[in-house]
């Protein structure tokens, strides 16, 4: 008696159980008539047959080897292949291991005229796959083109309607903080921090690294969706300003892999240039003969030999002249009043736009909907363990959800004074170094006799030497103003004081 062992393959999610369980039916009928005894069976799922990356297949294929059976059965020839070239591969290695596919299906004569009709057949399964490939892409770029959902998960942020993508206002308000967060500075672990606090979260679950920089480097946002070298401008309603999300792309480009030191922070990385050959200064470390670790900021010219002089210059040193600096120009009286007047008005704004409060408000609502449905139920004789389990679920939660409504708002009711922002604001501005560096400063020239600070406002500056008191500081200094309190000026503090 023949033995030979079964090979069934569907190869799309939409197809089911009843596709495998179809072709095994027929390949073991095949045997039964044809008096072949069935060993095994290698069934892959949701599997292509347009190349050989199929778990199972590649098991048969190496197992074949061992010479313990002598067919492969399939429905089809089409299940085990529909790529002309791997099927010639494979049928001559299973040939070198005494082993020959078998159609239950296709009457294929063991004649000179059968390698014809094989090859025929063979040719028709590639040809019926790539006819069918191109229908599908056609179809969805015709689906594109109109603006429609092509399916998949829907991004977070958004819903589909009718086949059209909307936006999920409550996530989308989730998405807008996010990027507005990093774009003045805010490290992602802070930003996650605060979404952990506030309880919202990606899908139920957390959100990750992975997932917030997933968010900020999405197109989609921006209303973008490219395919192919294509561009869909009317498939995703834009959720972030193009300002914003160009700005985001950029922090991230410059802040990509190898770009910031793991063990200790330089605040001025990519910030500050060289004041006589223009080239970045870049972070520099070395050890004293006491082993003392000395951290320096370098000039990159003079290290790879373009000629430049720039001395180096301890890290600690320039870095408190850049803090002071900036600190002493916010604390200045009219800057501080400013300031002061545009924090009590975004406190005012946040106690009316509460995104905690409102996530919390809807929750309370679907979980209020919910109780009500269970109590109908009940009302209607479906009384069992599992409804009376749901019943305190839900009453539960309602409680819960009544007593964080109260503590958020009665934080909200709670508002500080102007005379509480005002010392909190002039005691804060150091708590973030990093932040208040990269929000404010656009860009520093270090000479050896003086710094000049190029601010993201109408302001350029060089510290007065007096006042500093550190030598290599020599020489002439310039300071030039512009008006300080201008709007655009303002509203970057405001982001970076809402922060701290």
């Amino acid at each position: 008696m023949n033995t030979a062992v079964i090979y069934a393959r569907y190869s799309s999610e939409n197809q089911t159980e009843q596709s495998i369980e179809g072709q095994l039916r027929v390949c073991t009928e095949y045997a039964k008539t044809h008096d072949i005894l069935i060993l095994d069976n290698y069934i892959d799922r949701a599997m292509t047959g347009t190349n050989d990356d199929r778990p199972d297949f590649q098991r048969m294929i190496k197992d074949s080897a061992r010479r313990e059976w002598t067919y492969i059965l399939v429905y089809k020839l089409d299940r085990f292949s529909r790529n002309k070239y791997e099927m010639a591969i494979h049928k001559k290695t299973l040939k070198d291991n005494g082993t020959k596919v078998l159609s239950a299906t296709e009457f294929i004569p063991d004649s000179p005229e059968g390698i014809i009709f094989e090859s025929m057949l063979e040719g028709y399964a590639e040809y019926y796959s790539a006819e069918l490939s191109q229908k599908v892409r056609r179809g969805m770029n015709e689906t594109r083109l109109k603006g429609n959902y092509t399916g998949g998960r829907v991004l977070y942020g958004y819903h589909v309607v009718n086949h059209k993508v909307q936006i999920d206002e409550d996530s989308a308000a989730v998405v807008r903080y996010i990027y507005e967060q990093y774009a003045i500075g805010v490290y992602v672990k802070n930003i996650i921090a605060e979404l952990h606090k506030r309880g919202i979260t990606y899908y139920g679950k957390p959100f990750g690294r992975s997932t917030v920089y997933n968010i900020l480097k999405n197109e989609k946002y921006a209303g973008i969706y490219r395919f192919k070298r294509q561009v869909f401008e009317n498939m995703y309603p834009q959720i972030v300003p193009s300002e914003i999300f160009e700005k985001v792309r950029a922090k991230i480009e410059k802040n990509h892999y190898g770009k910031r030191s793991v063990q200790v922070v330089y605040l001025l990385r990519q910030k500050m240039k060289c004041g006589y050959c223009g080239e970045s200064m870049i972070a520099e470390s070395g050890t004293s003969q006491n082993g003392e670790k000395k951290y320096y900021y370098k000039c990159y010219g003079r290290k790879h030999g373009n000629g430049c002089m720039k001395s180096v210059i301890r890290k600690e040193v320039i870095e408190d002249i850049v803090l002071d600096t900036v600190v002493r120009e916010l604390n200045k009286p009219q800057t501080i009043n400013d300031i002061v007047r545009g924090l009590l008005a975004e406190q005012e704004r946040q106690t009316k736009e509460s995104i905690t409060l409102n996530l919390l408000l809807r929750e309370k609502r679907q979980t209020d909907n919910a109780l009500e449905n269970v109590m109908k139920a009940i009302e209607q004789g479906i009384i069992s363990n599992t409804t009376n389990k749901r019943l305190h679920e839900l009453e539960s939660k309602q409680e819960e959800l009544e007593r964080q409504i109260l503590i958020e708002k009665s934080k909200q009711s709670v508002k500080i004074s102007e005379r509480e922002i005002r010392t909190f604001y002039e005691n804060a501005l150091r708590l973030e170094p990093q932040l208040l560096i990269d929000a404010l400063i656009k860009e520093i020239l270090l000479y050896d006799d003086r710094i000049e600070i190029y601010f993201n406002s109408p302001i350029r500056t060089s510290p007065d030497d007096e006042n500093r008191g550190f030598s290599f500081y020599r020489g002439t200094q310039r300071r030039t103003f512009k008006d300080p309190h201008k709007s655009e000026w303002t509203r970057i503090i405001l982001e970076v004081v809402m922060k701290l």
